[in-house]
């Protein structure tokens, strides 16, 4: 019998790569090597975790740029001069962007990762919350850029830029931490991803190096931050790690970003 329309009708068509006939596999979506019926759950749980590793870096980058977008643009607004220079901009797209979110892709799966009902396949990348996380966390980092700067030229110092640049690029490794999961706690696993802490800990080196190293200074227009400066940039960094995992809080509690039903729109 041929089961070839069958297959080609089915959400995914799984044929025998041993015992099934050439007509079923090239009709298939999926096809099994070792004829092992295992084989599908194992594929499905490698694709949960790719997918929402997908998803991770996706948020992770688009609140990165959406708080840098929102400091520059905010900064006029509030009458305070321009925040960051080009070059900085561009350090923090490359180092404090670049190395940790690549080490999301190895990322190991969430726990209960089969216990979730299936995603809709009409489902948006965007959907369940995504968006307005890319939006409200990218604005508070803006928002806490610029408070740094308000705060150091109130002052008086003459490192504001410097140090709302080290400001931004703390928040962003602060929510890079924090997205690890969108739903656990930060410290569940904490050290199951050691490529990304690594990835984190030559950040946070080379940040410093930008601030510390006189010929870094040169070409990237900073200066040395005091050790209260620092902690002050240190301790501001801090809120959107904790504004994050209040928001997995609250998503844990049903209370933001329910899950779609299968089949159900984005």
């Amino acid at each position: 019998m041929n089961d070839a329309p069958a297959l080609r009708q089915a959400d995914i068509g799984v044929a025998m790569g041993q015992a099934g006939t050439d007509v079923a596999r090239e009709a298939a979506h999926m096809v099994l090597l070792d004829d092992n019926f295992a084989t599908i759950v194992a594929a499905v749980r490698e694709g949960r975790r790719i997918f929402d590793n997908i998803r991770k870096f996706v948020r992770y980058v688009l609140t990165c740029n959406s708080a840098e977008i929102w400091t520059l643009f905010l900064a006029p607004l509030a009458g305070l001069p321009v925040p960051l220079l080009p070059i900085q901009i561009l350090w923090i797209n490359v180092v404090t962007d670049g190395l940790p979110g690549l080490a999301l892709a190895v990322e190991p799966e969430e726990r209960g990762v089969m216990r979730r009902p299936p995603r809709s396949p009409s489902e948006s990348m965007f959907a369940r919350g995504l968006w307005q996380h890319v939006i409200w966390v990218g604005l508070l980092m803006g928002a806490a850029s610029l408070i740094t700067q308000a705060y150091a030229l109130h002052i008086g110092s003459p490192r504001w830029q410097s140090m709302t640049y080290t400001v931004l690029a703390l928040l962003q490794l602060g929510h890079l931490l924090a997205i690890r999961s969108e739903r656990e706690p930060f410290h569940r696993g904490f050290f199951s991803n050691r490529p990304l802490l690594w990835a984190v800990g030559l950040t946070v080196v080379l940040q410093l190096a930008t601030l510390y190293l006189p010929a870094l200074n040169t070409v990237l227009r900073t200066e040395p931050l005091t050790a209260a400066e620092l902690a002050f940039c240190v301790a501001v960094s801090g809120v959107g790690f904790l504004a994050v995992e209040a928001e997995k809080t609250l998503i844990r509690r049903g209370i933001l970003y329910r899950e779609s039903p299968a089949g159900a729109g984005p």
